[in-house]
């Protein structure tokens, strides 16, 4: 599904730029200049995200034996710059065009080629928002956060060359400005969400605790789960914890109830990295560095 993202993603991406070039080009807009900067950068983040997607996919190797799913990260914070940049651009634009208007000429063509753009680009968010929920691709979701923003933005650069059209040259430049400020507002929102899985930020409390509740499951021989700890990394998720199991317990059998929890966790996130480490719950020692517990180290540690 991911596959199907990109490639849609980069086709309309193209399709916009080209459009928006030659309309442009007879119109003299500057709303729709402001427009077709964006379907440029568009195009650019829709190839690294093309490839990121793909290197994010390749396995665990010698070098890399936790994955690479941060590459989907890193495309993000590609893709919050470029954005960022073009809504400097744009914000300098939308300034002069708005103090010195200018005649819009082939009104009804960029009126047009924005419709185009939101059909296409409604098209191009149905397909994102199916390889989101099916991959939870943090690039992807970037992605389609700017596209998201897009429609917004398309909307402005339509009332901008509709109330040219009509005799207010000057809304044109404002519809400049207010692309440049939701750009802005949507590069810092995929910045955030890409710096949190840099910083392996936690997952969700809500994940966080249907994690547990997976990993207990209807087992009776678990008396609990503690010191959980979780990030994500593009596709994938690390799962690590303690499973407190009675102290009298053959490794046999701790290792039958590790490998059934494993499972459980598996049977919803298939592409996660679970680590469980067994504990006699009662009779262990506390261990553990104690500077990566954090609040977990105020929990119950099965000693």
């Amino acid at each position: 599904m991911t596959g199907a993202a990109t490639w849609a993603s980069l086709t309309v991406a193209a399709v916009l730029v080209l459009s928006k070039a030659v309309v442009w080009w007879m119109s003299g807009s500057v709303a729709l200049l402001a427009s077709m900067a964006d379907s440029i950068l568009d195009l650019t983040a829709s190839l690294t995200v093309f490839f990121a997607v793909r290197y994010a996919a390749e396995p665990a190797d010698a070098e890399h034996r936790f994955g690479h799913g941060k590459a989907e990260a890193f495309a993000s914070i590609l893709q919050a710059m470029l954005v960022a940049v073009s809504a400097a651009l744009l914000l300098r634009e939308g300034i002069e065009h708005t103090w010195r208007p200018v005649e819009i000429r082939a009104s009804g063509w960029a009126l047009g080629v924005m419709m185009l753009s939101i059909v296409l680009t409604l098209g191009l968010l149905f397909v994102q928002t199916r390889a989101v929920d099916e991959t939870g691709s943090v690039a992807i979701e970037g992605d389609r956060a700017h596209y998201l923003s897009d429609i917004a933005a398309n909307l402005a650069v339509i009332a901008g060359i509709g109330g040219s059209m009509l005799g207010f040259a000057r809304l044109d430049g404002v519809a400049a400005l207010v692309v440049a400020a939701w750009l802005g507002w949507t590069a810092w929102e995929v910045a955030k969400r890409a710096l949190d899985q840099l910083m392996d930020r936690e997952l969700p409390d809500e994940e966080r605790a249907r994690i547990q509740e997976l990993a207990v499951g209807q087992d009776p021989r678990i008396i609990d789960v503690h010191d959980l700890r979780t990030r994500a990394s593009g596709p994938l998720v690390h799962i690590q914890f303690h499973l407190a199991l009675p102290p009298e317990m053959s490794l046999e059998d701790a290792h039958e109830v590790m490998v059934e929890c494993e499972n459980r966790l598996l049977a919803v996130y298939p592409a996660a990295d679970i680590l469980i480490h067994a504990d006699p719950h009662g009779a262990a020692e506390p261990h553990g560095g104690a500077f990566f517990q954090g609040d977990a180290g105020a929990t119950d540690n099965g000693a």
